[in-house]
């Protein structure tokens, strides 16, 4: 299992779901181009020292995480879908993608994966926040194929 961010825009979103990597021990992939410098300290700041526990890549387009994610099946999670991730069945090696705060991905990018999921949530409003939006799918992923960490650590 992996997490994909589509060109993040927003630091502290990258830094909370980097430090969601590290707890969940899952590998994070940040596709170029991001919205805020990479050294910026409001990612250090979300992340804290958790950034040193998460497998962080970064590719510099998304042709370039295309070509290199070797063929795993690409979930979508997006507001422009009507399936849940609550009735959908992972698998162990499902790369889960998730686009930029303000506009998604583009409809190539999202023509490319096998599934499009949209996480339930209460009418009248648009989406969850990045970081909380991870939060959700990962932990459901990772419970249906048993890869979430033992309680406790």
């Amino acid at each position: 299992m992996r997490i994909a961010l589509y060109e993040p825009e927003i630091a502290g979103n990258v830094g909370a779901v980097l430090r969601l990597g590290a707890c969940l021990a899952v590998p994070i992939d940040l596709i170029e181009p991001l919205g805020f410098v990479w050294d910026d300290r409001r990612v250090r700041r979300a992340a804290m020292d958790y950034i040193d526990h998460v497998a962080v890549t970064r590719h510099a387009s998304w042709a370039d995480f295309h070509a290199g994610h070797g063929g795993a099946r690409l979930v979508l999670l997006t507001s422009k879908a009507s399936h849940s991730p609550y009735d959908f069945a992972f698998g162990t090696d499902d790369v889960l993608l998730f686009g930029k705060e303000s506009a998604g991905v583009p409809e190539a990018v999202a023509a490319v994966c096998a599934a499009r999921l949209r996480l339930p949530m209460a009418p009248g409003v648009r989406s969850f926040n990045l970081a909380t939006s991870v939060a959700l799918a990962a932990g459901e992923a990772l419970r249906q194929t048993g890869q979430l960490p033992a309680a406790g650590g």
